[in-house]
């Protein structure tokens, strides 16, 4: 006669918690050159993706936040403008000007407008 053995499992078995020198201790047991990760998780008894979700968590608590790096270049300064300029903007005003060109189209451009640019814009569109 052979005896066998048999267990009787009672009830659910509940979820661990791990410390977070647990989780690092296994998550650095991962990371090590030439380890399989699947047998790192089999030894601890979790599934491969609690391990992987582990080393996400642990890494952005770590890593510190760094703006993004922007590269600017320094050149030299422009002249200033010439104070007569903003004096004959300011009294000269600008209004839109709208062309309608049928078939629902139009054009709409300030008053200052190079006439000789918008005469090469009118006879494009018109070709079309």
């Amino acid at each position: 006669m052979t005896k066998q053995h048999i267990e009787v499992i009672t009830s659910v078995e509940r979820s661990r918690h791990w410390s977070r020198e647990e989780k690092e201790r296994l998550v650095a047991a991962a990371l090590e050159p030439g380890t399989v990760v699947s047998d790192v998780a089999r030894s601890a008894g979790i599934h491969v993706s609690q391990l992987f979700r582990w080393r996400n968590e642990l890494c952005q608590m770590s890593a510190p936040f760094l703006p993004p790096f922007v590269p600017i270049e320094v050149v030299t300064a422009l002249p200033p403008p010439d104070p007569v300029e903003p004096a004959l903007r300011a009294s000269k005003k600008t209004s839109i000007v709208t062309i309608e060109l049928g078939r629902g189209r139009r054009i709409r451009v300030d008053s200052d407008v190079d006439t000789e640019a918008l005469g090469r814009i009118l006879d494009v569109v018109e070709r079309r």
